[in-house]
């Protein structure tokens, strides 16, 4: 794996990557400066075999990241071109067919070398997942091995258990879900929490 330039709870590294969405060539600088919350998907190759169910699990939840004040962009080593030809293949092809979402193309491999999930010798990216919040700074970090795909629902929850805590200054708990018990940052509210959590 490639030495990263990244670091959690640091400034993202920034970067500008053409990209294809609903058919249409776009130029994308990143991450957001206008008070949006950025996800980048990282995924190896397109035509290939996990990367479709991700793909498309993510972008017929597109409404969902929006409701969070999130963009999302998936990003691979493939060019602009195989991007646009994946998205004019039918899902039932072995396509993502006309997705909610940009697929950017990193062909120079910079970027996904700056994030720490390029796979030098194979040439592609790892799974990364990385959400930076609206300054920039990166919140979350997961990277998984080519043969395990992400999920929607835990991303979801994670987004806003980031944003409520930026929110509200207090911390999140395990499995915590809006509506759940928070705890200030200090030890009278972890006794707090533990007391009701554990009578």
């Amino acid at each position: 794996m490639s030495e990263s330039t990244l670091a959690i709870g640091g400034k993202a590294p920034s970067f500008e990557l053409e990209g294809v969405l609903h058919k249409n060539f776009n130029t994308y600088k990143l991450p957001h400066s206008d008070g949006k919350w950025t996800l980048l998907l990282f995924y190896p190759l397109d035509f290939t075999f996990v990367c479709p169910t991700e793909i498309v699990a993510f972008s017929d939840a597109d409404n969902r990241f929006k409701e969070l004040n999130t963009n999302l962009y998936g990003i691979s080593v493939d060019s602009k071109f195989t991007h646009l030809a994946w998205t004019e293949t039918d899902r039932s092809q072995g396509g993502v067919g006309d997705i909610n979402f940009p697929l950017l193309a990193d062909l120079n491999k910079t970027v996904a070398r700056s994030y720490g999930v390029l796979i030098e010798d194979a040439g592609v990216a790892l799974r990364g997942l990385f959400l930076i919040d609206d300054e920039g700074m990166v919140q979350h970090a997961t990277i998984n091995n080519l043969a395990v795909g992400r999920g929607v629902d835990e991303t979801i929850r994670l987004i806003q258990a980031f944003q409520h805590a930026k929110q509200s200054g207090e911390v999140c708990p395990a499995d915590w879900t809006p509506g759940s018990e928070t705890m200030k940052p200090d030890p009278n509210g972890l006794k707090e929490y533990a007391q009701g959590k554990h009578r």
